[in-house]
């Protein structure tokens, strides 16, 4: 199966309910400090809107949740690798998608079979504190020779604008948050989303 070149980031699933009806085809649903119930909520309803729009839900960090609820897919960072179980993850057939920021990191996951590698931040992100500085274009080139056939998925400061050059690039896949859910206008900018990336 082929992911989506488009792959928004949310967190809450009412960003779900407002997206996919647009034609959002690739979703991940990134909660963080959230009780275990809000979490188990959240990925159930998130998983059934996904179903009902035929988009491809991934679940970031809560992998024992995303297997209990019979979700397909899981997103871990580095920090949640060092924590996950990895052979219950593959038992219950769960694809696994993962983060990278450099060739230690990339080394690991390749080792892991990974079902697609992400690289960040591609350019200044305003996200998340980041211990990393941005990693360019000419790093994703890189990345994308090392991972072969593995999907590549950038991320960090991305937009509608910059999404061509990331592709140009080497990345399959380019990743965004802040570029929707700061815009005034959320549902425009995942049509020029859409429109910049089929």
């Amino acid at each position: 199966m082929t992911l989506d070149r488009f792959y928004p980031i949310f967190d809450h699933s009412n960003w779900l309910r407002r997206m996919l009806p647009l034609g959002v085809k690739l979703v991940q649903l990134r909660m963080k400090d959230q009780p275990d119930a809000v979490v188990q909520d959240q990925i159930a309803i998130s998983r059934d809107l996904c179903r009902d729009y035929g988009a491809v839900l991934v679940v970031n960090d809560h992998w024992q949740a995303a297997i209990d609820l019979g979700c397909n897919w899981v997103h871990l960072g580095q920090e949640d690798l060092d924590e996950a179980d990895l052979v219950a993850i593959r038992k219950a057939g769960l694809k696994l998608g993962v983060s990278t920021h450099d060739d230690d990191e990339l080394e690991r996951v390749l080792t892991m079979g990974p079902d697609y590698v992400a690289l960040g931040p591609i350019f200044p992100t305003i996200l998340k504190k980041m211990k990393r500085h941005q990693q360019g274009l000419p790093r994703v080139t890189e990345w994308k020779a090392r991972v072969g056939d593995v999907p590549l998925v950038g991320i960090g400061g991305m937009s509608v604008e910059r999404s061509a050059d990331v592709f140009g690039a080497g990345a399959d896949i380019v990743s965004a948050v802040t570029d929707i859910t700061l815009n005034a206008d959320p549902e425009g900018r995942v049509r020029q989303w859409i429109e910049a990336t089929r």
